[in-house]
């Protein structure tokens, strides 16, 4: 391999964002990206170990994992991180009860979970159920606590689907910290709790993975946070206007995932 790609060295794990790198989400399932179903399977063939870290929160990791399947992907749920699980843990170990206003075909996620008088609110992607009524009915139960407990699955600003971008969880997020004078607890990306998890499942340390993602602030960012190696891929919801971030710079920028996996197979 050439000098140009020193930050491909010495890599024995990566983290795939989803959305926006194996696929642009929309009706009818989404769109794969090209080429990155095969990058998929030329990752598993080369015995890197592989994660795919996402904050997508509309469906349970099951339907997710079939929509993915039917694209095409080499997928499993037990390869994927998720927010939902992540927060069921802390929800438990903290006997918290959450009013959840996320997706309806979300819930099933939550299933195990005490509901009753809840004494937390838990925000995901709702899409259509983010109605005034809804955003209002969770901001009552918050501002009715003594010390309210806002646990968020991300803190995306917007996402690309097949028919333009979409408004992500973090602007409702932030209606409901401002509303309240709060600060969430995000379990998603950036968390380092979360991309710390997804290195303990791999097995790999930080320093020995990548994150390939096309959310500058809470894929590259937050990886890099974390001590790991972060590319932003020029798919998804990547603008021209990302590589003059002012704060975060990632180790490399490339056109696609593929192209990403090409140099990094280079290199083994």
């Amino acid at each position: 391999g050439s000098a140009m790609a020193a930050w491909a060295r010495a890599v024995r794990g990566l983290l795939l964002d989803v959305s926006g790198v194996l696929y642009d989400s929309g009706d009818g399932g989404g769109v794969p990206i090209a080429g990155s179903v095969e990058a998929v399977s030329r990752i598993k063939a080369s015995g890197l170990k592989l994660r795919f870290c996402t904050n997508e929160t509309q469906a349970t990791r099951e339907e997710f994992v079939k929509k993915l399947r039917g694209l095409g992907f080499d997928i499993s749920v037990a390869e994927v991180t998720a927010p939902a699980p992540a927060a069921c843990r802390i929800l438990k170990e903290r006997n918290l009860r959450p009013h959840l206003l996320v997706h309806n075909d979300l819930v099933p996620e939550f299933a195990g979970i005490d509901k009753t008088n809840p004494n937390c609110v838990v925000i995901g992607d709702a899409a259509e159920n983010f109605t005034y009524a809804n955003l209002n009915e969770a901001f009552r139960v918050l501002i009715g606590m003594e010390k309210p407990v806002l646990i968020s699955l991300g803190r995306g600003r917007y996402y690309k689907e097949t028919d333009g971008l979409k408004l992500d969880v973090g602007a409702y997020m932030k209606a409901l910290e401002y509303a309240c004078d709060i600060e969430a607890e995000v379990v998603g990306k950036p968390a380092q709790m979360f991309f710390e998890s997804a290195l303990a499942e791999m097995g790999v340390p930080a320093q020995q993975a990548i994150m390939i993602g096309d959310d500058i602030v809470n894929d590259v960012g937050g990886a890099q946070r974390c001590g790991m190696r972060a590319l932003q891929v020029r798919t998804g919801k990547y603008r021209p206007c990302d590589e003059n971030h002012p704060h975060v710079k990632p180790d490399a920028y490339v056109n696609n995932l593929a192209e990403a996996v090409d140099v990094i197979l280079q290199q083994l």
